[in-house]
């Protein structure tokens, strides 16, 4: 589609996005009593910011130019961010991470794949160079270690290279030859001319050529005239576009969508190459200089008016001159050293009267009233949704998108946000030092001081890290942690390559008050929600509720670990394994153990985001006393746990999964502690397996991308009827295990049949209901 498409859609999906804030504004403020009512007011929130969410990611990935790219994106941002905190609040309400939304579905006309988490691609194509270098030092480093298998290269023999040689001199051959007979066919040709008498054309058929290509020409002119005409009597095309009042001509816009490709793959380099700091540096250099120097004077003397003396020059661990830009009256500085001085005068009676209360006895409280009505929590995101809808209102809503041929970028506003960055350079490098020493001899010629008054404060005491590791550098911890195995390569599997599909039979048993186990679809949901949105972005991260610790559980071929994997592909996320069994022999006792999770915190935090992946996570929580040294270690990494993520941040898109098939093995209380989510998989239902009405189903497409081919005689019904209470391993297993180099080979003459992978199922147990149960 041409870009102005996308222009169009950004519109609407704005106003769209002013209705919501408008109607949260009346809505969500007022407190509500009814928890059916707030429920379904947060179901439709939820559905509605997920469109919302799904048009600004569509205009996001196919604009071009940079600074509406980046107004989309802060719109983008808020709304993942106001999605997550309408799901805590939806987790809060019902108790539950699974909710039932048919009905809210069918309100809004809505399918049930609308509520499908998107993955925004910027996630990705923003860092694409720096993750393919990453990419490529990894598996450099794994390679040399002996981590990987480097691929054996085949010498070709003395037949083959002669059969090579030949084929490629035949080609020659025949290239020559018809390039020969070429030219032998084009003399003869002129030959034959110059034979022919020349003779005029007839005048007859001079006019009759003359009048088809005018004819022609005014017929395609007619019939694109009441094309156009028709579409915009369709809906399908505007006047504004025709008559070149709204938006680019067509033949710009082709050239826009020609540029994009080279756009989108080089956006990084562009955002660098286009500043325009060197020319402000120049042009408003100077001018800032002494706009600055002026208003530090000015303040200085006012300040000695009010207090009589020169004030101390502001320390640069305080901002330096930073803070004398506050906007503030002399009136509100002389109550504010007044406040200060009565703050530290006051301290000392406070401290008194707390070693008193704590000697008395509480008083018993009488009876409280609790206020049992529902009111929506305060937001981070919202401000950040109304600053972008007042920006797009100011700089782009009526917007003239004709003079902007190239939809590029604008430099006035590349040059208003540098503006800022420039103040701050000039202000830091060249006005600090030169006003600290002109307020000095002030004070000294003035006031006979040498020197700042008061006395100096007492620095931060700074907390002692877990090992002593900074003259180390972030790329030989990278190596080392590479070498030993903890730090490995990211298979490259989606969220969307986890199949599976929407069962309206558990939301019946929603309503009879059962809580049956997720299904597919809904892990998905829960995994983009807490796993891949917040470490996609920075913004989002830092504002939206914190999810530090992530379980997923279920019986063994689920999918867990292609879940964890899906995670670091869509969000380009290190992973370090810290599986039990990878960590044998590894950083022994619970000094290597701190050793490592800091070297791990150090380099996740630096190259974030980071997954830190344990499989089989039980082990280190079960029940007894351990018994070797290998559980012991297993126990004090349990207990470090807890300090790891604390000292996670949310400014630290560093996140913990863990992955378990027997959680029933461990002790629940840590166990629970150490995970904030935790998220039950199931085993595929028999839509999942079959899917008829789908695109794809487990069966048929693990068969496919085998490279098998479907005829009558497999019959998928009967596969997914047979395969009731096995799971998605034991299926790719069983495929991997008919499909073999041999019988491909003789699938021309022998189809495939049902009985073979029938066969071959027989031969793995299945999950049985006993298990499933535990689960639950």
């Amino acid at each position: 589609f041409p870009t102005s498409t996308y222009i169009k859609l950004w519109a609407d999906t704005q106003r769209e996005l002013d209705t919501m804030l408008q109607r949260e504004r009346e809505e969500f403020l007022q407190p509500q009593e009814d928890g059916d009512k707030v429920m379904k007011m947060l179901a439709t929130a939820y559905v509605q910011y997920l469109e919302i969410f799904r048009n600004l990611e569509a205009a996001h990935d196919h604009l071009l130019h940079q600074q509406k790219r980046a107004a989309v994106r802060q719109a983008l941002d808020g709304v993942i961010g106001r999605i997550l905190e309408i799901k805590k609040e939806m987790v809060a309400l019902e108790k539950s991470e699974c909710h039932h939304m048919d009905g809210i579905l069918m309100d809004l006309k809505r399918v049930p794949e609308d509520i499908e988490i998107p993955i925004p691609k910027y996630f990705i194509k923003e860092n694409l160079r720096i993750l393919r270098e990453r990419e490529e030092y990894l598996h450099e480093i794994l390679l040399n270690a002996g981590l990987l298998e480097q691929e054996a290269v085949r010498a070709m023999t003395l037949e083959e290279g002669i059969k090579v040689i030949q084929v490629a001199e035949r080609a020659r051959q025949g290239r020559a030859r018809a390039a020969f007979m070429k030219r032998i066919y084009l003399e003869e040709k002129r030959q034959s001319r110059k034979e022919e008498p020349e003779m005029g054309r007839n005048p007859d058929d001079a006019a009759t050529c003359i009048q088809k290509v005018w004819r022609g020409y005014s017929q395609r002119k007619k019939t694109e005239k009441l094309r156009e005409e028709e579409m915009i009597f369709l809906g399908m095309n505007s006047t504004e576009m025709i008559n070149g009042t709204g938006s680019l001509p067509l033949d710009l816009e082709a050239m826009s969508t020609l540029q994009k490709a080279n756009v989108l793959q080089d956006e990084a380099q562009e955002r660098e190459d286009l500043s325009f700091r060197q020319e402000l540096r120049k042009t408003e250099g100077p001018h800032i200089k002494k706009t600055l120097q002026d208003q530090i004077t000015q303040c200085f003397l006012e300040c000695r008016h009010i207090t009589g003396r020169f004030p101390d020059y502001p320390p640069e661990k305080s901002g330096g001159s930073r803070a004398i830009f506050i906007e503030k009256h002399p009136e509100q500085v002389a109550e504010e050293l007044a406040a200060k001085k009565e703050a530290e005068q006051g301290d000392e009676e406070n401290r008194k009267d707390k070693e008193k209360a704590k000697m008395k006895k509480p008083e018993k409280a009488g009876k409280q009233v609790v206020d049992l009505s529902w009111k929506m929590g305060p937001s981070n995101f919202l401000s950040i949704l109304e600053e972008g809808s007042s920006q797009y209102q100011v700089f782009w809503e009526n917007r003239d998108n004709r003079s902007d041929f190239l939809q590029d970028h604008d430099p006035e506003l590349i040059k208003g946000g540098e503006r800022e960055e420039v103040e701050e350079e000039i202000r830091v490098q060249q006005v600090d030092e030169v006003m600290q020493e002109k307020l000095l001899k002030i004070k000294k010629a003035v006031d006979g001081e040498t020197g700042p008054q008061g006395k100096a404060k007492k620095g931060e005491k700074v907390r002692a890290a877990m090992m002593s590791l900074a003259c180390r550098t972030i790329d030989s911890l990278y190596q080392e942690l590479a070498e030993e195995g903890l730090l490995i390569k990211v298979q490259n599997v989606n969220l969307s390559d986890y199949i599976g599909y929407y069962d309206c039979l558990r939301n019946i048993l929603r309503e009879t008050g059962a809580q049956p186990t997720p299904s597919i679809p809904e892990v998905r949901q829960l995994v983009a929600l807490y796993g891949i949105l917040p470490l996609g972005s920075q913004t989002i991260h830092e504002n939206a509720p914190l999810v530090k610790s992530l379980l997923l559980a279920g019986p063994a071929g689920v999918g867990k670990k292609m879940l964890v994997h899906a995670i670091c592909t869509e969000t380009g996320a290190n992973l370090f394994n810290l599986t039990p069994s990878n960590l044998a022999g590894k950083y022994p006792g619970r000094e290597g153990l701190m050793m490592m999770l800091h070297m791990i915190l150090k380099v996740g935090k630096e190259l974030q985001p980071s997954v830190v992946w344990i499989r089989d996570t039980e082990k280190m929580y079960c029940k007894g006393a351990p018994k070797g040294e290998e559980e012991m270690n297993f126990k004090s990494l349990a207990e470090l746990l807890p300090q790891f993520l604390k000292a996670l941040k949310p400014k630290d898109r560093v996140l913990l999964v863990g992955t378990t098939s027997r959680p029933f093995d461990a002790s629940l209380g840590p166990f629970c502690k150490a995970y904030q989510k935790i998220i039950l998989i199931p085993k595929p239902d028999y839509l999942t397996r079959f899917g008829k009405y789908f695109k794809s189903s487990l069966w048929l497409h693990y068969i496919l991308q085998g490279g098998g081919a479907l005829t009558k005689l497999v019959n998928l019904n009967c596969l997914a009827q047979v395969s009731d209470g096995f799971t998605q391993g034991h299926i790719v297993d069983v495929v991997h295990t008919v499909l073999t180099e041999l019988r491909l080979l003789q699938m021309a003459r022998k189809p495939l049949r049902t009985a073979e992978f029938v066969t071959s199922l027989a031969r793995h147990n299945p999950v049985y209901k006993e298990e499933e149960e535990m689960f639950q």
